[in-house]
């Protein structure tokens, strides 16, 4: 498409072009690829008589017939009184636009489109707007409703628009002649065209799903080119110190992590850098995995580096690998913001002179001074929680390490197909063996007291509990509990029993103390807030009370729960509710009570909060999707994928005369 800047329409100044770049729109071919939110109707004429509740739109002709003002808190507001063409009067208030005495004339004609209201048998708008003409005010047309941003309006949206199409026709066809027969889609020049100015209302749909089809058919086809890039042949080779680990074990590996572990495996044997995404289930094995992979680098004489998004986790995960890998011969650092002056320096002179084979930290492993000898091996715990730069200074560390993100989030599928479309991803979905999924209760405020009780029977079989809220202090004009009055409480209703609060103000010294009494089994329940969400496992924890459940997201709810069930003991889950939930809210619980498969939970909350705040993509800068949906448009997604295969299949290069398009629309996508 051309690449005239969008000031060039006539009209548009500089500073309203400023306005446009807010909502990405720098050039023409941006406008035509900017997709309008609505639509507004507007073929018919619409009379006042005939206006309902459901639809109390106006698109008609007028004549002014009197004109007064009336006092308002702003001094005065003009109101203009007009008949339609069956001579039922409206009142037009015009707040802050008095202007209009000046121009609506007694007896002139205009044409209007407004919103009305009926009171004490008559009609007044104060929503409208007026033209002279009747093309003017889109009598006869199906208008485009714009994002706005500033002081952009519908007119300059649509002017540019426009001019945009008028300017840049015809538009070539992006996709082979033979997907537009296959799958009924209509021509690129009508798509784009009845994407903005539509002639009839189902002529959209037609038009989205031919563009949608493309940009998903374009992405897809930029992945596997890029995935083609790294292509494996090695062969899968567990190293001694594995094989170690392994049969040290007390548990035999599932299936599942046994594949994952060979891919792995043939990636880190590879010539090509791996770039790969581990997404299991809360209590799945994934760290296991990670541990045992990294023995696989390490056993080749490389370091690695295990980044986890909180101090908290980290320590977690570094007392974890100090078990398992220590024994093996594994030299271990820790390192961290609160890691300084000279304890820091003499870790990042071990990890520079290769003394170091494993660094465990938070975000402190991407600072400036912190530098490997030989890193050959990035692996990233709740990847969603970190931004694309960061996780790109921590590769720029090593030269083209390989790297894995791991998270408990799992994906949904139809995000796994576009977002994470030019990554690998390994799967882990069965758990351990004997593992008993957790019994999940909605518990209202009438039934707190019996869930208190039911708790109590398992503080006497010598079992533990979580109770979290979602603020650590009282805010009185809302009325939700809050750590430390709950936790006060807590102790008066549990007098015989242990406890202690952890909260995110705590010191990390402090909170790391506190889970380790209590996975030493020396405080019988915790009082906290969502900070308990990822890394904490504690197999004699068989309670999770989440109070104001609702306020929780899915995958919050997800995994909270998953902080029990880690063992073969029957765990429970009470999501405590208040009255008046909305619909959203009344949702999420029920999902959350009828299942415990994450990937059913996971996209069940695509659903209900789009793509946009699943697995961090709205940070991640990388998902700009203009015409198709995540949500909608699986049975899309699924076809570009089939088609991209194809095509690469047949024609690698998009080198063929039916496939010169696509390769064009491909080079642009890349400018």
């Amino acid at each position: 498409m051309h690449e005239k800047r969008i000031d060039t329409v006539p009209g548009i100044g500089k500073v309203t072009a400023r306005e446009f770049q807010r909502l990405g729109i720098e050039t023409l071919s941006d406008m035509v690829l900017f997709s309008p939110r609505a639509y507004d109707d507007r073929r018919e004429e619409r009379l006042l008589k005939d206006t309902t509740i459901e639809d109390p739109s106006i698109n008609c002709r007028i004549v002014i017939i009197s004109k007064s003002f009336f006092p308002s808190r702003r001094g005065r507001t003009l109101k203009v009184t007009a008949e339609d063409d069956n001579g039922t009067p409206l009142d037009i208030l015009c707040f802050n636009r008095e202007f209009l005495d000046s121009v609506l004339h007694l007896d002139s004609v205009w044409y209007i489109n407004a919103t009305v209201e009926r009171r004490m048998g008559r009609f007044s708008t104060s929503q409208f707007e007026l033209k002279r003409r009747k093309e003017e005010i889109g009598i006869g047309k199906i208008l485009p409703i714009y994002p706005l941003s500033g002081n952009l309006t519908e007119k300059i949206m649509r002017n540019a628009s426009s001019y945009a199409l008028s300017v840049l026709s015809p538009f070539p066809d992006e996709l082979p002649d033979r997907l537009y027969i296959k799958y009924g889609f209509i021509h690129h020049d009508k798509a784009y065209r009845d994407i903005h100015f539509p002639s009839r209302m189902e002529d959209i749909e037609k038009a989205r799903r031919t563009l949608a089809f493309t940009e998903l058919l374009v992405m897809e086809i930029k992945a596997k080119r890029e995935r083609g890039k790294r292509e494996k042949e090695s062969k899968s080779i567990t190293t001694p110190l594995e094989m170690k680990l392994i049969s040290s074990l007390p548990f035999d590996l599932t299936a599942d992590q046994k594949n994952v572990l060979d891919e792995i495996r043939k990636d880190l044997d590879s010539k090509s850098p791996m770039e790969r995404l581990l997404q299991g289930d809360v209590g799945s094995g994934k760290t296991l995995v990670a541990w045992i992979s990294a023995l696989h680098a390490i056993s080749k004489g490389g370091q690695v580096a295990f980044m986890a998004p909180t101090e908290l986790l980290a320590h977690q995960h570094a007392e974890g690998a100090a078990k398992l890998l220590s024994p093996l011969g594994i030299r271990i650092c820790f390192l961290s913001g609160d890691v300084k002056g000279k304890g820091r320096a003499l870790v990042l002179d071990a990890l520079r002179k290769g003394n170091v084979d494993l660094a465990i930290g938070t975000h402190a492993l991407f600072s400036s001074d912190v530098g490997f000898k030989n890193l050959t091996y990035v692996i990233i715990d709740e990847q969603h929680r970190f931004g694309v730069e960061q996780r790109e200074s921590l590769k720029r560390k090593g030269i083209k390490p390989d790297v894995l993100s791991m998270t408990a989030t799992p994906i949904p599928r139809t995000l796994a197909l576009t977002y994470y479309a030019d990554l690998d991803i390994s799967t882990i979905k069965t758990m351990p063996k004997g593992r008993l999924p957790v019994k999940t209760h909605l518990v209202s405020e009438q039934k707190r007291e019996e869930m208190l009780s039911s708790i109590e029977v398992e503080f006497i079989r010598g079992h533990q509990a979580y109770f979290v809220y979602p603020r650590i202090e009282s805010e009185e004009e809302d009325g939700l509990r809050d750590v430390n009055t709950m936790y006060e409480e807590l102790k008066k209703r549990f007098p015989s029993y242990s406890s202690r609060m952890i909260h995110s103000k705590l010191p990390e010294e402090e909170k790391m103390e506190i889970l380790n009494l209590f996975r030493d089994g020396k405080i019988n329940y915790l009082v906290s807030t969502s900070v308990v969400e990822v890394g904490i496992d504690v197999p004699n924890a068989t309670c999770m009370v989440i109070e104001h459940a609702e306020r929780f997201g899915l995958a919050a709810l997800h995994q909270l729960r998953g902080r029990v069930g880690r063992s073969t003991l029957p765990s429970y889950c009470f999501l405590v509710f208040q009255k008046n939930l909305t619909e959203d809210g009344i949702e999420r619980l029920k999902i959350m009570r009828d299942t415990n498969d994450g990937f059913r939970i996971a996209e069940k909350d695509l659903l209900i909060r789009g793509p946009g705040e699943i697995t961090g993509i709205r940070q991640s800068g990388f998902l700009h999707l203009r015409f198709s949906s995540l949500v909608t448009d699986s049975d899309l997604i699924e076809k570009a994928q089939l088609e991209a295969e194809d095509i690469i299949q047949r024609d690698p290069g998009l080198l063929k005369g039916e496939n010169q398009n696509l390769r064009k629309a491909i080079e642009a996508s890349l400018r």
